[in-house]
């Protein structure tokens, strides 16, 4: 090593604490040293257990490149530098007013019933359950207990929401939407409800005298995908996002794997690491996931034993997609064209329409589900016609729901 020394001892000693304090906003140490005779400016820095920034803006090193931390990827860092957790940050402004009695209650319900906790929970206090749940910290809930219990929560956690898209032909073509709003803890029977009600089918078939009327997807199989999709969520991300296609549906939640982990790890057996521990407890103790990464296998042998086509999971676009077959849809619409309409779509094709009546002149009992599978078409889809018939004076109902029958009134179409 070669010592070079330095000139303007004095005004170097000043200068350049000063440029490292504007710049950076850490402290430095300037000591003076001689070295061989020459004036050489030692600089000491401590250590620090948090990142620091250069002129505001924090960067990180890529193999040889130099990389800007931006937007959630420098938020999730910056709490991992501080120890802590999104989940575990008190909720700035919300009060135990705020949290739903009533979805408390139905968590209570399932934790109890499953076993994972004891039946005395129920004569505890809303703070007690939330400070027993990790979710309240000096009073105030956190982020966590205000998305799995509160009240509104996309009023303070906009994109907590479950977005759901009917799309036709393509991507541009966007039939029919909904957005599931309100607590996580009671999402998935919402999204699951709407989904049964609205995109997807129930065919029929009996078992001897059993009439069955299965989902056409396995249904704890999706109710797991969905409650991982919202388990392990980036919960300052994006909104999980699930697009129903004639042959497929796709759900993305932003959020990659745990460091080491890739797709196959997840098909194997592994080892749980929420990416929000402490409400992935929750979702446990409620009986909705799994505790030791078995959700996957589950999801798996569910889709086996329905003899289905098995889910495929992929990392993209900064979180995990689930893509899941509709085998049974394809099979029971044949050869038909894709469909062009849903609930919102207010055209009516001729042929679905004449198909409508030709069912009900053979059959003036038939159900919705019923028709809906002859048509191809959702039974929301087939309601909407239904009372487009019945509104053109073509239809009647005559009867009750359960136990009537229709009537054609019009046999001029």
């Amino acid at each position: 090593m070669t010592v070079v020394g330095v000139d303007n001892l004095h005004k170097q000693l000043e200068d350049i604490p000063n440029k490292i304090i504007s710049n950076t906003g850490v402290f430095p140490e300037a000591n003076h040293l001689t070295i061989e005779d020459k004036d050489v400016i030692e600089i000491v820095i401590a250590p620090c257990g948090m990142p620091i920034s250069y002129r505001g803006v924090y960067y990180y090193r890529s193999g040889a490149t130099k990389q800007e931390f931006r937007g959630t990827a420098l938020h999730q860092f910056l709490l991992k530098k501080m120890g802590l957790n999104w989940e575990d940050i008190p909720c700035d402004g919300v009060t135990l007013d705020d949290i739903d009695d009533g979805a408390i209650e139905y968590f209570l319900d399932h934790a109890i019933g499953e076993g994972r906790m004891e039946s005395e929970s129920r004569k505890s206090s809303k703070e007690e359950v939330l400070s027993n749940l990790g979710l309240i910290k000096e009073g105030i809930p956190t982020n966590g207990a205000v998305l799995l219990f509160g009240k509104y929560p996309q009023r303070r956690f906009v994109t907590s929401s479950f977005k759901i898209g009917r799309f036709g032909a393509d991507d541009a073509d966007l039939l029919s939407q909904d957005q599931i709003e309100g607590n996580l803890i009671q999402m998935t029977d919402k999204i699951m409800q709407v989904l049964s009600s609205k995109y997807l089918i129930r065919p029929i078939h009996y078992e001897g005298l059993q009439r069955k009327e299965p989902l056409e997807i396995p249904e704890e199989a999706l109710r797991e995908i969905i409650f991982n999709s919202i388990v392990h969520k980036l919960q300052v991300g994006t909104w999980n996002q699930m697009s129903i296609y004639d042959d497929h549906i796709r759900l993305w939640n932003e959020g990659v794997l745990p460091e080491d982990y890739t797709v196959e790890t997840l098909m194997s057996k592994h080892t749980s690491k929420p990416r929000n521990p402490k409400m992935a407890q929750v979702f446990y103790r409620a009986g909705f996931i799994e505790a030791w990464g078995r959700g996957y296998e589950k999801i798996m042998k569910a889709f086996d034993k329905a003899n289905l086509k098995r889910p495929e999971f992929t990392v993209e676009q900064g979180g995990v997609t689930a893509t899941i077959y509709r085998e049974v849809f394809m099979s029971v619409r044949g050869n038909a064209k894709p469909i062009k309409a849903e609930q919102d779509t207010q055209k009516t094709t001729q042929k679905t329409t004449q198909k409508i009546l030709d069912l009900i002149a053979h059959n003036p009992y038939i159900t919705r589900n019923e028709m809906a599978i002859e048509c191809a078409v959702t039974p929301d889809a087939i309601k909407l016609q239904l009372k487009n018939l019945k509104d053109k004076g073509v239809i009647r109902r005559v009867g009750a729901d359960r136990g009537g029958y229709w009537e054609i009134i019009d046999h001029s179409l």
